[in-house]
């Protein structure tokens, strides 16, 4: 990529290439014979659900595809009482209900959609998504 197509480019658009390449070079890393199908692959089967869904129930989904949704990262939960709550301050350690080096959750809107790692590019978080939960598996978790 020459130098006026990186100063063309806005910051977002930089930010996202320099993650897509941490990203790649990662999975390089770890797998040398990897070319990286594996996340396409779990993006597609994302993307399968709504055009699908489209296609049977005659669902338009351009409707609702600007709508904003929250994406968070859980690393871990517990339990306190209020009193418990009261006596934290700097420097307390609240122990969480996950072993280290588990996988995150990524909750969308509150709802389990998939599971991650964490990574770090440029001095930023982020996850990789290494499990997505399917549609079948959020609806027995809600039951």
């Amino acid at each position: 990529m020459s130098e006026e197509d990186k100063e063309s480019k806005s910051p977002d658009d930089a930010l996202a290439d320099e993650w897509a390449a941490a990203l790649e070079q990662q999975a390089d890393e770890e797998d040398p014979a990897a070319d990286g199908s594996t996340e396409v692959a779990e993006f597609d089967a994302l993307e399968e659900g709504p055009v699908n869904m489209a296609s049977t129930g005659d669902v338009n989904m351009d409707a609702i595809l600007d709508v904003p949704v929250t994406i968070s990262m859980e690393i871990g939960r517990t339990n306190v009482t209020i009193r418990n709550l009261l006596q934290l301050n700097q420097g307390s350690v609240v122990e969480l209900d996950r072993l280290a080096g588990e996988p995150m959750d990524v909750l969308v809107n509150g709802t389990l959609i998939a599971q991650g790692e964490v990574v770090v590019v440029n001095e930023k978080f982020g996850i990789r998504l290494t499990d997505i939960i399917s549609q079948s598996e959020r609806v027995k978790r809600l039951q």
